[in-house]
């Protein structure tokens, strides 16, 4: 197993509009593809931030994870045009767990 950690720094002010509109229509078009292990906000530190964890087979089944995603003609028109103009940085980690991680 492997996970993908996204981070997302959101225009000042655009946090809770970002946040509605992946539970909305972000979140049932990707969980059809990936498993959501977490996802936060920050309130300490860098503000207006998003951070999500997905789970993911393999580095090879992420990738088929994001081709078949960017395929679904739900995800572009109902989520990406509307979330990409509150997004200014964005930032993707893959993580393997540790022997000794509680998350294999």
């Amino acid at each position: 197993m492997i996970y993908e950690m996204r981070t997302y720094r959101l225009r000042v002010g655009k946090l809770n509009e970002f946040l509605g509109l992946f539970e909305r229509e972000g979140l049932p078009i990707i969980t059809r593809y990936v498993k959501l292990v977490g996802y936060w906000t920050t309130e300490i530190g860098e503000l207006n931030t998003a951070i999500h964890v997905w789970a993911h087979d393999s580095l090879d089944g992420r990738a088929a994870n994001r081709a078949a995603l960017m395929r679904d003609p739900d995800w572009g028109p109902r989520y990406l045009a509307h979330a990409l103009p509150l997004i200014e940085h964005q930032e993707t980690r893959i993580m393997l767990p540790t022997t000794f991680s509680p998350l294999q």
